[in-house]
């Protein structure tokens, strides 16, 4: 009976044992998956930051964090305005395949399910969002029953339209509005709690945050009056009109031009630039308020920080103020990885790959260890942290089919050159092309289209172009009015075979400012 008794209490006992080495060994693989943070801010050009080469500024955070991990020079948002760029970060899919843009429609419901939040939520992860959406979720394209997913979320601090800089205004921010009366904080604060909270579960985190800062009206936090008061700015090497008599007439027909009298580039540089700055300053404390956290949650080796803007800002380059055109200050943004478990980190490493904004929700499912949609546009990001010499895109598309008909453009950029073609013919103007090569010529200061030693590569980025067109065709969403460009991006469709096409009234027009 001892005997038999032993045995049995042993046969226990080894259950038990293998028993906890089995959970402990899940236990082991849940928290193999990397925690997530994703931080984008509204609005701001890559010369913002001190980690991009402007000396008059002060970034701290960000450049440690850029320090800490590694900062893409040639990332792009392939379309340089808020409510389109955030449907193609959160979805990993060009504009015409999402549907969504200001003027043109919501986002649906499938495609919604698509996105990373939902497809990291189905895998296990804890997701929580704060600041400014974008956009707005239908169930189909018809529908007019439109709506944030803030239940998708289980923690959301997210608002409609452009939200407040006034964090009381906020409603899902209320509670942060004593301490923080300016949003730009707030959010800081309000992604310090979840990360305090997020790593005392079993379950990894997602966190992402979409500042409001530094998009206009310019409302800076008044905590920080004294860090650039009095600065004088060095203007960068191509600002002003003079410095634009190149571009397109079609590029001088929207806001973007006027703006830069308008916005006071042309007479108050320094006060303005003071704001635009004071606003960058206030997300970089708020960015450090997040690694901090991140640090005293004890989670820093295993959270991976991703920073970046959802357009950037033409704050007087070749004499324009805003964003949505394909040139540089506007399309092209910061980029900042940081993956404390990757051997390249600390290494104060660069790279030149063209990546663009469609690239963030499939590097972010391949971290967490999803699958990604077949349909999806961009790329995992980490091969290039793997190889920071190795490509990721041979080219990428640069879009803008809202605002004045005139201004709608398609380019397509490569690491080294970019092609931009504008199919409006009217009003005294006949379709242009213009070419640049951003490598020898980053600043865009000479076209080359018209330039015969230049034709090889004029020739290179046509046919570039002519595949996006292409691409474009066989891709669009059958609604919101996206099929049409088609065929108004044809280089080799007249004019007058277009124009009824351009000129067409159809479409929506969401509500919010842009």
């Amino acid at each position: 009976m001892v005997r038999i008794e032993s045995k049995a209490i042993c046969f226990v006992l080894g259950c038990f044992l293998w028993l906890g080495l089995l959970s402990s060994g899940l236990q082991a693989e849940e928290t193999e998956r990397p925690n997530i943070v994703f931080l984008m801010s509204d609005d701001q050009c890559s010369y913002s930051l001190g980690c991009y080469g402007n000396a008059d500024v002060e970034t701290p955070h960000l450049d440690r964090l850029a320090a800490d991990g590694m900062v893409f020079d040639n990332h792009y948002d392939t379309t340089a305005i808020c409510m389109a760029s955030r449907a193609n970060v959160m979805t990993g899919m060009l504009e015409y395949k999402t549907g969504c843009n200001f003027e043109h429609g919501p986002l649906t419901q499938e495609k919604w399910e698509k996105s990373y939040p939902m497809l990291l939520r189905e895998a296990g992860y804890q997701i929580a969002f704060a600041g400014k959406f974008g956009f707005e979720v239908v169930d189909s394209p018809t529908s007019n029953d439109r709506r944030l997913p803030e239940e998708d979320f289980d923690r959301w601090g997210g608002g409609p339209g452009q939200t407040s800089y006034e964090t009381r205004k906020n409603k899902s921010m209320a509670q942060y509005a004593e301490e923080y009366p300016h949003s730009t904080l707030s959010y800081g604060a309000f992604g310090r709690d979840f990360i305090r909270d997020a790593a005392g579960e079993k379950k990894p985190f997602c966190l992402s945050i979409s500042f409001k800062a530094p998009h206009k009206p310019a409302t800076p936090d008044p905590d920080f009056d004294e860090v650039y008061r009095g600065k004088t700015f060095r203007k960068p090497e191509n600002f002003g009109r003079e410095n634009g008599e190149h571009f397109a007439e079609q590029s001088r027909r929207g806001r973007q031009f006027e703006r830069f009298h308008s916005w006071n580039y042309s007479d108050r540089y320094d006060e303005v630039m003071a704001v635009y700055h004071q606003q960058v300053y206030a997300i970089d404390v708020a960015v450090g308020m997040i690694r901090q956290a991140i640090d005293e949650a004890g989670v820093r080796g295993n959270t991976v920080v991703i920073f970046t803007s959802d357009n950037g800002f033409l704050c007087g380059s070749h004499g324009y103020g805003s964003k949505v055109l394909p040139y540089e200050e506007s399309s092209r943004v910061p980029l900042i990885i940081f993956d404390p478990r990757h051997s390249n980190s600390g290494r104060e490493l660069r790279t030149n790959a063209l990546t663009g904004n469609i690239d963030f929700a499939p590097t972010i499912c391949a971290l967490a260890g999803v699958a990604c949609p077949k349909e999806i546009d961009g790329r995992n990001l980490m091969a290039i942290y793997d190889d920071p010499q190795a490509a990721l895109h041979e080219s990428l598309p640069l879009i803008n089919v809202w605002g004045p008909k005139a201004v709608h453009s398609l380019a397509v950029v490569t690491r080294d050159l970019k092609y931009i073609f504008w199919p409006y013919g009217a009003q005294g103007m006949t379709p242009t092309e213009e070419l640049y090569d951003t490598a020898e010529d980053p600043l865009e200061l000479v076209n080359l289209a018209n330039d015969k030693a230049a034709l090889p590569k004029l020739r290179e980025m046509r046919a570039r172009y002519d595949e996006a067109v292409q691409h474009w065709r066989e891709n669009a969403v059958d609604y919101n009015d996206y099929q049409r460009y088609g065929d108004i991006f044809d280089r080799q469709i007249p004019w007058s075979k277009k124009a009824s096409l351009m000129n067409r009234k159809t479409g929506r027009n969401p509500a919010g400012s842009r």
